[in-house]
């Protein structure tokens, strides 16, 4: 039996830790979640690979298949009220409901290419975006969908409008259009060519935001007359973006990475998502409740927009290795002597699946239980907490 030994040093700290609230719920499925939007505080759906779509109806507390009649990716989903919503996915599938899912129709979009994210306007005027610059619209609730000339043929991610006019889309290197007359023309705006956009959104007419591959945060406060990068603080790719009001908005990515500003964008600080998934897709209903969709059938809530919950704890420095582990890992931290400690074990979706009480300096803890991947180590001490990540392989 290979024994992997892990060195905890507490570093004490005279600041107060602080943990942020997205808890994991329940999806009942283990694909990978693309998109999440609710109609309402009670009725949303999340999509994604393999023509997966699932519903809930008591604000996330419990999701239930539905039926797509596709097995293709399904990128996008839009709620126009509880009954009637849109969903954007591969070979130019559009799909309408006006039963609340029970029944899910094909639409004619006139195109196969894939299609990356589908927006309405108003219960009538819907576009979608994708493949090779697609731009599609629709002034008849979906019966019938219009190619538009976008003058591009990059790879379009997400496209946004903040009134019956004007509308942006952003995609693969650096494309970001917009059109002030509700589609008829798109024009190029100034965009990095050597990165990716996910995802745009606008607050107002003049000011919007875009995420991107590189961890990038682009805000324009003029329409996209000008687009400026902010320092997000990371490289890891952020895939969807979502404010609140003017001021505070998210953005989500890979590796369980959550952003929050409160301060329209000139500062961003990361919270603590539970999950080492790829967020893909973040949505609030209000100010305060939140979800997030992603993969491995990721979804997270925050009922208090995700902020921090003050804690009498010092923050502890955890430092493991060697890592990976397979089958033993030793425990060693200082400052704790023999007082009681918790460790708890969490997966890449968030959820416990160890919790164990040390009451010594030094022991040994087998994982032979806990399946090949990524986990995060969380122990507690007399006033003390620490997080690391740990791999199980083998």
């Amino acid at each position: 039996m290979k024994i992997f030994i892990i060195i905890l040093t507490t570093l004490f700290a005279s600041a107060i830790n602080t943990q942020a609230q997205w808890t994991s719920q329940v999806s009942n499925t283990n694909e990978h979640l693309y998109s999440v939007h609710f109609a309402d505080a009670n009725t949303g759906y999340a999509v994604g690979q393999n023509g997966t779509i699932i519903k809930t109806i008591n604000g996330g507390t419990n999701w239930i298949a539905q039926s797509s009649g596709t097995n293709v990716i399904l990128s996008s989903v839009y709620c126009i009220d509880p009954n009637t919503a849109y969903i954007a996915g591969n070979d130019g599938k559009i799909l309408k409901t006006t039963n609340g899912g029970s029944t899910w129709a094909p639409l004619s979009s006139g195109t196969y290419k894939h299609l990356s994210s589908v927006f309405f306007i108003d219960a009538n005027t819907g576009y979608a975006v994708g493949e090779s610059g697609e731009v599609l619209k629709t002034i008849n609730a979906g019966l019938n969908w219009t190619i538009q000339s976008s003058g591009i043929s990059n790879y379009m991610h997400s496209v946004y409008f903040v009134d019956t006019n004007t509308g942006y889309a952003v995609g693969d290197l650096g494309a970001i259009i917009k059109t002030s007359n509700g589609g008829l023309n798109w024009t190029s705006q100034t965009g990095d060519t050597a990165t990716s956009y996910y995802n745009v959104y606008f607050t107002d007419t003049n000011s919007g935001y875009i995420v991107g591959y590189y961890g990038n945060i682009l805000k324009t406060s003029n329409g996209g007359l000008n687009w400026t990068a902010q320092s997000s603080g990371t490289i890891t790719p952020l895939t969807s973006v979502y404010f609140t009001d003017s001021n505070i908005g998210y953005a989500v990515g890979v590796v369980g990475m959550i952003l929050k500003t409160t301060d329209a964008g000139l500062t961003w600080t990361t919270q603590a998502s539970g999950s080492f998934s790829v967020l893909q897709s973040i949505f609030f209903i209000d100010s305060v409740t939140g979800f997030i969709a992603g993969q491995d059938g990721t979804i997270l809530k925050t009922t208090n927009g995700g902020s921090d919950i003050k804690e009498n704890e010092s923050e502890a420095k955890i430092n493991i290795f060697p890592n990976p582990a397979s089958d033993v890992i030793t425990l060693n931290f200082d400052g704790n002597n023999n007082d009681a400690a918790s460790l708890t074990i969490y997966n890449v979706i968030g959820s416990l699946v160890r919790t164990e009480t040390l009451k010594q300096n030094q022991q040994q803890i087998n994982v032979s239980d806990l399946i090949s991947g990524i986990y995060m180590v969380e122990i507690k001490s007399n006033g003390l907490i620490g997080k690391q990540k740990l791999l199980i392989q083998r």
